[in-house]
């Protein structure tokens, strides 16, 4: 995710880091050099004569174009803003597990330490499975020798909560841990299993692939046909203005895109290492292990 100061003035012209304009600059040049070659091609044979070419069909096609785009980008930011939602959810079930294992645990530390580093590694474990990263390397620094059995599970995340709910069934059975209590820590590891399977749909349910299909398609058409609808009335005009109606759909295209996988590295994605060293800080915090990690800052303006 792009963590920067809100550009004015100037800026606003030349910023390159994190805006979309590197994405799309390959396509917003062809449709320049286009728009170029049928300025001049206007300009010297009249091919569609004197008058040129109506601009009423791009007009037409324009707004729809633009209708369609303000759809899809709902639906990706909607997709962005749940995940993001979804992850605050995490956070505040790590917190609430952190504080009644510290309240109802502290006679026996040696549990509280166990229990507290299995939801360390689970948000570990959920980030990588989300991103396709290795996901038994980023749980197994948080497991203890007699646990390294979950890492053979198919889902991790899914055994590590397994795990937490058998570690805290040892001082059920045994009378050391009230049922109504251990009721409480199974509601919060119901709430991350919540998470992990709404994060799941999000990846595992892009938007319909001919929906996006034709967005594309109809962006390039609008866009390459756009100066020869130009170029009798503007002439040498014409680049210009294609260039900037390029960049504004094929920009809103590519932000779309971006944003449809919440989960991924793009610059416009969410920042799951840092919500995992949060998690991570705040759940050591509250077992009072020092010294604390650092939380993560933005690199190049990109906090990952």
């Amino acid at each position: 995710m792009i963590i920067r100061p809100r550009p004015n003035g100037w800026q606003l012209l030349y910023i390159l880091r994190g805006s979309i304009v590197p994405a799309i600059a390959p396509k917003v040049l062809a449709i320049g050099v286009l728009a170029v070659a049928v300025a001049a091609f206007e300009r010297y044979w009249h091919p569609f004569g004197r008058d040129g070419v109506t601009v009423v069909p791009f007009t037409l096609l324009g707004l729809v174009l633009s209708i369609f785009l303000s759809f899809r980008n709902n639906a990706c930011y909607d997709r962005w803003w749940e995940g993001r939602k979804l992850w605050g959810q995490l956070l505040i079930e790590s917190r609430g597990f952190a504080r009644e294992a510290g309240a109802l645990l502290s006679a026996e530390p040696q549990l509280r330490a166990r229990v507290s580093q299995l939801v360390i590694g689970f948000a570990h474990a959920l980030a990588a499975r989300l991103r396709g990263a290795d996901v038994a390397a980023a749980s197994a620094p948080w497991l203890a020798a007699d646990q390294s059995a979950v890492l053979e599970r198919r889902n991790i995340p899914d055994g590590l909560l397994s795990q937490l709910a058998s570690e805290l069934a040892v001082p059920l059975r045994e009378g050391r841990l009230d049922p109504y209590l251990y009721g409480q820590f199974e509601a919060r590891l119901h709430g991350m299993s919540s998470v992990q399977a709404a994060c799941e749909r999000i990846a595992g349910t892009p938007l319909p692939f001919a929906y996006t299909l034709l967005l594309h398609r109809c962006a390039w058409l609008f866009c390459v046909l756009l100066p020869f609808g130009l170029a009798g009335a503007l002439g040498w005009a014409t680049p210009v203005v294609s260039m900037l109606l390029a960049y504004a759909f094929f920009g809103l295209d590519q932000l779309g895109e971006e944003m449809e996988e919440p989960f991924g590295l793009e610059p416009n994605d969410l920042p799951l290492d840092a919500m995992v060293r949060t998690i991570e800080i705040d759940v050591l915090d509250a077992l009072g292990d020092r010294p604390l990690p650092e939380p993560l800052q933005p690199q190049g303006y990109q906090l990952r």
